[in-house]
């Protein structure tokens, strides 16, 4: 009975004293770690001379080792902000005696110690305030450094695009900016302990301006400051772009291609920002534009581009459309000698019913007065956007035709020859097609061919009735040659008129249509009741002999049409680095390329093949272009038009070269 009763009595006098050894402890320990940082605590013990105070400490430390640091962060879970500051110091050092880190995770920590360490550090209140002690000093430990405590769900290398804000703070000012080369990244960090698993930050979204980033890819060196380069040649550089900008009606007009847009980034205000920050940043020093809606060019975009130093001309398309081309230069380096609209329209011919257009320019580069006695040749630079249907291939051979043809008469010569050219916009039709083919090869045999199979856009084998091209495609009407030329180009009018003397002319009183009765002639005795008759060895038909030099000859060859401009493509059509072919737009979905920049090469022999010819760099040459991209980042863009591009094409830009000789 006595035994049971001094049990009882004991036992809770025994609890107390631990629970008083215990609170005692804690203080000491805490009144340390405030005075040093958590990364010294143990350097301080074993660098300072042997005395009472260092024994103390150590011993302190020693028996809070093995006693184990469980029963300190269980108290603080209880609701005691001095145990929870130890935590935090207890959790410090751990961190930064990386020796200690072994025998610290000797001690399995429970699920319910885990969950109290996580609510200690979530506290709002920081414990050197309620305690009115100086705060623990920042450690600058790698690894304590890094476990980043982001309280904030945006991070600060996230450029997220809000579309609510989007009249506020305008995106493309972020995205044009030039991006400085990316930093190796460093793993993520995750907790070390036990239980926690893998705890990583959450993903980090990606700026549209680093998924649509596109290299530059240069041909040749640096020029110098004039902007012409040494090597076999002076030369004069400069720069071309072509841009379809999506005209806003017909973005409306075909709403169901941009269902997956957000609505603010397609608004006319927003784009327009977007396009002429583009136009800033690549400053080209001619910029050939398509789908250039009429009002947008007038109130806008002339207005802006007048600013950026740019001269203008704009050709609507015909009829009751409101979108035409635009080609716009730099008076500075370039000199207008020429400018000729193109109308593809033809009335009463059923083949030229549309209302497509092209514009043509012919400019002399200027040469910096510093060069002295130098001279540069006059440059072609031919705009155009061919019709899209799919199933009219013979539309499009004809308006290329036409296009061919006014190109051949402005880049010709004195002598016959062609200046440079450069001809680009979109053509609405894929690398390799026959249309392509046509205006890389110069020659295409069209008769018999589908109409569908010209442009290459979609496959219609599947139907029984197939619109197929026949000989001749278009009229002689028309006034052009299966070469495309013009008539008069291959035939200039004479001079001057021809003069008839007497003597030519009395050669035709005797012939076969002079010594003919005339029907409804009025017989009157001795004036008309007499017949002429024809001297012996006269000619019957002078007329016809002597006319026939008059009559131009119309060469129409059977099914085959030519040019001879001499053109090659800028771009290859595939991504070598990737393995998948270059996009420019992307319709539903689907990437395609339609938009292309063609310019004079001199072409040569192909060896054993003669599938089509091969070309190297002649008066111009290329320098460098802006590379495409393909489906698959497009895709990881949401496609086009996004926050970033605001057109559903992607621009195309090319560097070229022009020789510079002496007079």
């Amino acid at each position: 009975m006595i035994a049971s009763c001094l049990c009882y009595l004991l036992l809770p006098a025994a609890r107390l004293f631990r629970a008083l050894s215990d609170a005692f402890f804690t203080c000491r320990k805490n009144a340390l770690l405030a005075k040093s940082s958590s990364s010294q605590v143990e350097g301080d013990f074993a660098m300072a001379p042997r005395g009472p105070d260092q024994e103390e400490c150590e011993g302190l430390l020693q028996q809070w080792r093995e006693e184990g640091s469980s029963q300190m962060l269980s108290a603080a879970s209880e609701g005691s902000l001095i145990d929870k500051g130890l935590a935090q110091s207890s959790l410090a050092l751990l961190m930064d005696n990386p020796r200690e880190e072994n025998a610290a995770s000797e001690d399995k920590w429970s699920s319910r110690q885990l969950s109290d360490l996580r609510a200690a550090e979530n506290l709002d209140e920081p414990f050197p305030e309620m305690l009115e002690e100086e705060p623990l000093p920042e450690v600058e430990d790698s690894m304590w450094a890094a476990i980043p405590m982001q309280t904030d769900p945006q991070y600060a290398d996230c450029v997220v695009l809000p579309v609510g804000a989007l009249s506020t703070e305008d995106p493309a000012v972020v995205a044009w900016s030039i991006a400085p080369e990316p930093l190796p990244q460093e793993e993520a960090p995750i907790w070390p302990f036990e239980g926690l698993g893998q705890l990583q930050p959450p993903p980090v979204e990606i700026p549209y301006h680093e998924i649509l980033w596109r290299e530059w890819e240069d041909f040749s060196t640096q020029p110098d400051a004039q902007g012409l380069e040494a090597g076999d040649g002076p030369q004069f550089q400069f720069t071309l772009m072509s841009y379809n900008i999506l005209a806003q009606d017909l973005m409306q007009q075909s709403s169901e291609l941009y269902l997956h847009c957000h609505p603010d980034i397609l608004n006319w205000n927003y784009r327009f920002v977007n396009l002429m920050q583009e136009f800033q940043h690549w400053d080209p020093d001619i910029l050939c534009l398509q789908e250039v809606q009429e009002d947008h060019y007038w109130e806008q975009l002339e207005p802006s581009l007048r600013m950026m130093g740019f001269t203008c001309f704009y050709k609507r398309r015909t009829g009751c459309k409101t979108d035409g081309c635009a080609v716009c230069y730099k008076p500075t380096r370039f000199r207008l000698l020429c400018a000729s609209p193109v109308e593809y329209f033809r009335p009463g011919l059923e083949l030229l019913n549309r209302d497509n257009v092209g514009l043509v320019l012919l400019l002399q580069p200027l040469v910096p007065e510093g060069l002295g006695q130098v001279s540069v040749a006059p440059l072609c630079v031919a705009n155009t956007h061919i019709l899209y249907n799919p199933r009219r291939g013979d539309v499009k051979l004809a308006q290329m035709a036409i296009l061919l043809a006014e190109v051949d008469k402005v880049a010709r010569l004195s002598d016959g020859s062609h200046c440079p050219i450069v001809l680009c916009g979109d053509l609405n039709s894929v690398p390799d097609s026959p249309l392509y083919n046509f205006i890389r090869d110069g020659e295409l045999q069209y008769h018999g061919m589908p109409a569908w199979k010209v442009s290459g856009q979609e496959d219609f084998s599947y139907q029984l009735y197939q619109r197929k091209l026949q000989a001749p495609l278009w009229p002689s009407s028309l006034g052009i040659t299966d070469c495309c030329q013009y008539v008069t180009s291959c035939h200039p009018k004479r001079s001057e008129k021809r003069k008839y003397g007497r003597d030519f002319l009395l050669r035709f009183r005797f012939c076969s249509i002079a010594c003919q009765r005339p029907v409804g002639l009025v017989l009157m005795e001795g004036v008309t009741d007499t017949k002429p008759e024809r001297p012996a060895g006269w000619a019957e038909s002078v007329l016809e002999e002597d006319t026939s030099e008059l009559e131009p000859a119309f060469p129409r060859t059977v099914g085959t049409i030519q040019h001879c401009l001499h053109l090659t493509s800028v771009y290859t059509h595939f991504l070598p680095q990737r393995g998948c072919p270059e996009v420019t737009t992307m319709p539903l979905g689907l990437g395609t390329t339609v938009d292309y920049i063609f310019f004079s090469a001199e072409s040569y022999e192909n060896g054993n093949r003669t599938d089509h010819r091969l070309y190297q760099d002649g008066t111009l040459k290329l320098l460098g272009r802006l590379s495409l991209l393909s489906e698959e980042i497009l895709w990881a863009a949401n496609g086009l038009p996004n926050p970033f591009c605001s057109s559903d094409h992607l621009c195309l830009l090319a560097s070229f070269g022009m020789e510079v000789t002496a007079p």
